[in-house]
C-alpha cells in the first residue's frame, strides 16, 4: 500500500492523505520530503513563468520603428 503525502496550506506542514480538504493543500506526493518541498518548487516555477511573461511583454520595446 502506497502512502500519499500533502503540503497543507493552512497549517504549513506535511500531512497524510487523511488530512485537510484537498482544496487547501498541494499534492499528492510520493514522499514526505517531496511534499515538504512543494511550496519552494511552486515558488520557483512561478518566478520562472513570471520572468518569461515579462520578457514577452517587453520584447521589441527597443525598436525605433514603433
Amino acid at each position: 500500500m502506497s502512502q500519499e503525502w500533502y503540503w497543507c496550506l493552512d497549517h504549513a506542514e506535511v500531512e497524510p492523505e487523511a488530512g485537510c480538504a484537498n482544496n487547501r493543500r498541494l499534492g499528492p506526493y510520493a514522499t514526505q520530503d517531496e511534499a515538504a518541498g512543494a511550496v519552494q518548487r511552486a515558488r520557483e516555477r512561478t518566478e520562472r513563468l513570471e520572468s518569461v511573461d515579462r520578457e514577452e511583454r517587453e520584447w521589441g520595446w527597443g525598436d525605433t520603428d514603433r
